[in-house]
């Protein structure tokens, strides 16, 4: 049957229909012909009575974007119309249709139904349309013709998404279990990290699931939901807002065929980025190598070479070994180069602390305006930019108070909620500047909707890094933009003061309990005044 060919205009020959509903009635299975859109037949497959198995097929055409070139048609022994199943095998495997011939109960081949993916949301969003069952004798329908036009208009969908730039073109997901308001404040910044890192986010998707598929982590269903999405939106990337294990990554790349990072691996891209000074670079190299490190490929045996001697028979060192070797390699490198830039700011902070001058350490979420405040306050052009983690590099300037004494205050990198840990530890060196500090400014964006969360994710971190005992100023930012009520309630819970860092006006009352804070320090006689 694979020798035959179908004239390419036509979903299956009558002849052909008869022959396959003839022998799936004989064999008691069902039976199926995978036909490319020249007419060749590429695999015959046999199925059960109820339903049919396809293998692995060959990888896509060119672009994720593109149908595969390939219809399903297949048979139907018990009068059922097209299946559930059917459905999913026409979405995962991105086939031009899915076709069932029903045998009646002398081997006959009825009617031919067809099912075809929609180019665009329709249908009652769900992605595909079932045409009207056509007889086998005389289906009527130009196959070819119906592919063009879903080919064409797939291609003015996604024109229409194109963009000057070059950027990525994602689908952002979210699993989880928290309440509405949550969820959706989390995937809003994961939108925001991805705009951040230069991609285009085209949807967003949220399931609260049950139960969590431990291979895919979502549905099924979901899971065809997105694929159609990413065909329909031209998107080559999926995010997940959690952490995925190597096997999750594995299984959604192979299911879908789209590339899949998780939000650590989005947030080490953006430090990748945005990273400026040899330290900065080093960090974010030293994390991304700790990501990397168990999420290496599967071991291959092919790859390995042999050695010969006595006890050096068989296989010698993988390929899977030898990346792993070189990788713990480059990060003990990595962690000796820190340690030299750890002696060098230990040296820095020598000299201040030999000139008596306190250290005035300003933290808070990222974007919540950090550096535009120590730009104001010190008159300097510390890089500012509303995004998340404009700023990486810690940066240090004198401030010289109205009652005549000066500090040194120090910018450093914002903070987020499930901040990686392995970026944590790898940046411990600009984190060691907070160690220093004799007093921290909390700057806090009083307009942000997760003000309460934001401000729990930076105590929380302050926490782990045993800073929570030090003297805090809660710094309230964006007064200007910002309602009265929602400023006092924030000032009422938190205390401390509110400001616009944009506007040195506002300023005065912060200066004010800084220089208290600091006297207080002189009067311990922990520093000498300089002037």
């Amino acid at each position: 049957m694979d020798r035959r060919k179908v004239n390419p205009q036509d979903v299956i020959s009558p002849d052909l229909s008869r022959d396959l509903a003839h022998l799936s009635f004989e064999c008691g299975r069902q039976l199926a012909l995978l036909i490319a859109r020249s007419g060749k037949i590429e695999r015959v497959l046999v199925g059960g009575p109820n339903s049919i198995f396809i293998s692995e097929l060959p990888k896509s055409r060119e672009g994720r974007g593109r149908l595969r070139g390939l219809r399903l048609v297949h048979t139907h022994l018990k009068g059922e119309p097209i299946s559930k199943d059917d459905l999913m095998d026409l979405v995962f495997l991105r086939l031009d249709s899915v076709g069932v011939v029903q045998v009646d109960a002398h081997g006959g081949a009825t009617t031919l139904e067809l099912a075809h993916i929609l180019p665009s949301s329709g249908n009652g969003g769900q992605g595909w349309e079932i045409l009207p069952p056509r007889p086998c004798y005389n289906p009527d329908l130009d196959f070819l013709e119906l592919v063009q036009s879903l080919e064409d208009e797939l291609e003015r969908n996604q024109s229409a998404f194109a963009t000057l730039r070059r950027q990525d073109r994602a689908i952002a997901v979210s699993i989880t279990n928290a309440e509405r308001r949550l969820a959706n404040q989390s995937i809003n910044e994961l939108v925001e990290l991805a705009h951040t890192g230069g991609i285009t986010v085209a949807d967003k998707i949220i399931q609260r699931p049950r139960q969590i598929n431990p291979r895919y982590l979502i549905g099924k269903g979901k899971l065809s939901e997105i694929i159609l999405r990413a065909l329909q939106l031209g998107v080559d990337l999926l995010i997940f807002d959690c952490e995925l294990n190597p096997s999750q990554v594995r299984a959604i790349t192979d299911m879908t065929e789209l590339r899949v990072i998780d939000r650590t691996q989005l947030i080490l891209d953006i430090f990748a980025q945005r990273a400026q000074s040899r330290e900065g670079k080093i960090q974010v190299e030293m994390a991304q190598l700790k990501y990397l490190l168990p999420r290496l490929g599967v071991k291959d045996d092919a790859l390995s070479r042999l050695t010969g001697g006595i006890g050096a028979r068989g296989p010698g060192e993988t390929k899977l070994e030898i990346n792993r070797r070189r990788i713990k390699d480059r990060i003990a490198n990595l962690e000796r180069q820190l340690d030299s830039v750890r002696k060098s700011r230990q040296q820095k902070r020598s000299l201040r602390q030999r000139k008596d001058l306190p250290v005035i350490s300003i933290v808070g979420y990222t974007n919540a305006g950090k550096s535009t405040l120590l730009n104001t306050l010190t008159h300097s052009d510390v890089f500012v930019e509303s995004r998340l983690f404009a700023t990486l590099d810690p940066a240090s300037r004198r401030l010289r108070f109205p009652r005549d004494f000066e500090v040194i205050i120090t910018d450093t990198v914002g903070f987020v909620q499930d901040l990686p840990q392995d970026l944590l530890d790898a940046f411990a060196a600009t984190l060691e500047e907070l160690q220093d500090a004799d007093l921290l400014l909390h700057v806090i964006d009083a307009g942000d909707p997760q003000v309460e969360e934001h401000i729990a994710a930076v105590e929380n971190i302050l926490e782990q890094l045993e800073l929570h005992r030090k003297p805090l100023i809660p710094v309230f930012n964006k007064m200007d933009i910002t309602e009265p009520a929602v400023i006092a309630r924030c000032l009422n819970r938190y205390g401390g003061v509110a400001i616009s860092a944009l506007s040195t006006k506002t300023l005065p009352p912060l200066i004010h309990i800084m220089e208290e804070h600091v006297e207080a320090l002189f009067t311990q006689g922990l520093f000498s005044m300089v002037f």
